[in-house]
């Protein structure tokens, strides 16, 4: 039997592995612009493409497993304000980020960019009601959570041709505030990441056996590379479309991979499990619990300004051999931030709070 309560160390390394990849796949600007051409920045390019899709599957799976889990021990509303306020650093770190990139004082249309730490909390807040709702019917929550999935990566080709303030969030292209502000990441599709590992996240949370992991996490595998497999079927069902983008047969063969990954290290997990203990895999770990601050430190790190030496220096200057020196210096410098954080923000936290308290009126 599984206990409802244990850890599933599986997606603190998927979401760790996604942070270095992360990392490697921003540090492409590094590489001299001939490189593009070759074989090999092509394969690299087509494995960044799953960062993505690991982290908001993550976020997605993470939210309902602490949501069932508080649910059914009868602590629904203390979880849900905990999530919200999660949920509301995501959304201002994502918003500080614009505004160090662009220019908000004068053009405040910046906020509405929609990028992946934007798609993170806007979708999250999209799937939260059914959570809250349905934290205590676990089987049913699944179920509804997998069902919104699959409309949303079935309609989202058709996102494409929304136009009007609904493109802001819908799809990629420009052209409702001005010619440069389309999302990066439009809540089509990527919104059914989500939705997907939420219906993971409640199975893993109410779960008493492996065995139902593992019968979802199949479930979820077939449904994938049925759709992968009839890709050219499922691409003729629509309107002319980016195929790479939205087609939700594009989709499915994103998540069967990430969720083979996830497979992989779950087997490693239970066939081994003093493997968690390894100072690897709680380095790795520990990179993929601090996901957020590790996002916006490397891209302080890499691109801005002031700060963004890397690519000062080295922006398409560098060979391979140079390329992956840089990565791993990037990665080292990455997670000294991250440390040197996890170490102040509590007591900034505290401190905040303390504030707060005296300028609070007293009744």
């Amino acid at each position: 039997m599984a206990p409802t309560g244990a850890r599933i160390y599986a997606f603190d390394w998927l979401r760790g592995v996604a942070v270095l990849v992360m990392i490697q796949t921003h540090a492409l600007v590094l590489l001299l612009p001939e490189i593009h051409a070759q074989a090999l920045f092509t394969r690299i390019v087509a494995v960044d493409g799953l960062v993505a899709p690991s982290f908001i599957f993550s976020a997605g799976f993470a939210l309902a497993l602490v949501q069932v889990r508080a649910g059914l021990a009868g602590r629904r509303r203390e979880q849900a304000l905990k999530t919200l306020k999660r949920i509301g650093e995501v959304l201002l770190v994502a918003s500080y980020v614009n505004f160090i990139w662009f220019p908000l004082w004068r053009e405040p249309k910046w906020l509405f960019r929609i990028d992946i730490l934007q798609c993170i909390g806007l979708s999250l807040l999209l799937v939260m009601p059914l959570l809250v709702g349905l934290s205590t019917r676990p089987r049913l929550l699944r179920w509804v959570t997998l069902g919104g999935a699959l409309v949303l990566f079935a309609v989202a080709p058709f996102g494409e041709q929304a136009t009007g303030l609904a493109q802001v969030f819908l799809n990629n292209k420009p052209g409702v505030l001005d010619a440069t502000t389309g999302a990066a990441f439009p809540l089509l599709p990527w919104a059914g990441y989500v939705f997907l590992g939420a219906s993971f996240g409640a199975t893993v949370g109410s779960m008493q056996s492996e065995r139902e992991l593992w019968a979802w996490l199949g479930l979820l595998i077939g449904i994938g590379g049925l759709l992968w497999w009839n890709d050219r079927e499922v691409a003729a069902l629509y309107p002319p479309h980016q195929f790479w983008v939205t087609n939700p047969a594009n989709a499915a063969q994103r998540w069967t991979y990430v969720l083979g990954l996830v497979a992989l290290f779950r087997l490693i997990e239970r066939r081994w499990p003093r493997s968690a203990q390894s100072k690897f895999a709680r380095w790795l770990a520990g990179f993929g619990g601090a996901s957020l601050s590790a996002y916006f430190f490397h891209e302080m790190l890499l691109y801005h300004r002031h700060f963004g030496l890397f690519a000062k220096l080295f922006r398409e200057k560098a060979d391979w051999p140079l390329f992956w020196v840089l990565v791993a210096a990037l990665i080292a410098a990455t997670w000294a931030c991250v440390q040197l954080w996890a170490r102040v923000e509590p007591r900034l936290r505290a401190g905040l709070t303390s504030l707060a308290a005296r300028l609070r009126p007293s009744s």
